[in-house]
């Protein structure tokens, strides 16, 4: 199985950290950001060969703890 980069990774935790902590918080409930939440935990999904995002999030953390990309300093290309 092809395996994400890890600054792809940690970027895809981070947005959907974001998003999700805003949700439950109320901060923002507009059709734009439950879309994007939707796509990045469907992206985490694919990624992680998962097919539910507590599954696909738990993955990508043990990834990126096994391949030491914590402080990845890397930037995917956009």
């Amino acid at each position: 199985m092809l395996k994400a980069h890890p600054a792809v990774l940690r970027d895809l935790l981070t947005r959907y950290e974001t998003l999700r902590d805003a949700a439950e918080d109320g901060a923002d409930e507009g059709a734009e950001s439950r879309r994007r939440l939707e796509d990045v935990s469907y992206t985490l999904c694919i990624l992680t060969g998962t097919r539910h995002i507590d599954a696909a999030v738990s993955s990508a953390r043990d990834d990126l703890a096994r391949r030491g990309a914590r402080d990845a300093t890397t930037t995917p290309v956009r």
